[in-house]
């Protein structure tokens, strides 16, 4: 049997031309230099605590800022991911990392509620410094992570944008906290938790926008 010629196929079709598959190892390689220029942009701008390597930091420093990057990692592979929806896709990672990250804040609260020290975080005198500054640096990882969920198709843009927001202000907070020689637990706990507040929410509602057909 002869096909029968259909003009508004042919038409559909002629506009079409190829498009470059989105590689997982392409989005993490996106996500790590947004993190490394974000390092290096700290360093240009207030300098990494050299503390760090002389051994003056206390352990709050590294359990804080090392939650700070787990999530932020986790958070930006689950959007990576979401980018590429397929079946089997879990964000469990993420939501496990973000379940962990909560216990700093809430231990924060409960330690210096127990010693009558809550006053410490309303009268940090650097408290909002890094907190405005941990969210401005987050920027970076932000519009790398919404550029490449545009060239995808998420399946729940909401979700997405939470992650999104959540992942860029870990990684801001994290990559700020590597110059903040303020490393006690009042201080970590609170305004160093708050970008990732501040992102998850402007993440949920800006994003999704962005990124809909």
């Amino acid at each position: 049997m002869n096909r029968v010629p259909n003009p508004l196929i042919d038409e559909l079709a002629a506009d079409l031309s190829p498009v470059r598959p989105m590689k997982l190892a392409h989005g993490i390689a996106l996500v790590a230099l947004a993190v490394v220029g974000t390092i290096l942009l700290v360093e240009l701008l207030d300098g990494l605590w050299r503390g760090i390597v002389s051994g003056r930091a206390s352990e709050f420093f590294f359990i804080a800022n090392g939650m700070l990057g787990l999530l932020g990692a986790s958070s930006a592979l689950a959007v990576v991911r979401m980018a590429g929806p397929r079946v089997g896709n879990s964000h469990d990672g993420a939501r496990w990392s973000l379940a962990m990250f909560a216990v700093l804040p809430v231990a924060a609260l409960v330690m210096l509620g127990f010693h009558g020290d809550l006053h410490e975080v309303a009268h940090d005198p650097y408290g909002l410094d890094c907190f405005l500054a941990g969210s401005a640096f987050g920027v970076v990882t932000f519009a790398a992570l919404v550029g490449w969920l545009r060239r995808g198709a998420p399946v729940s843009p909401t979700l997405a944008g939470t992650f999104t927001g959540i992942a860029a202000g870990a990684l801001g907070s994290f990559a700020y906290g590597l110059a903040c020689p303020y490393d006690t637990l009042a201080h970590l706990g609170t305004w160093h938790v708050l970008p990732v507040v501040l992102g998850g929410i402007l993440g949920r509602f800006a994003v999704p926008p962005l990124v809909r057909w």
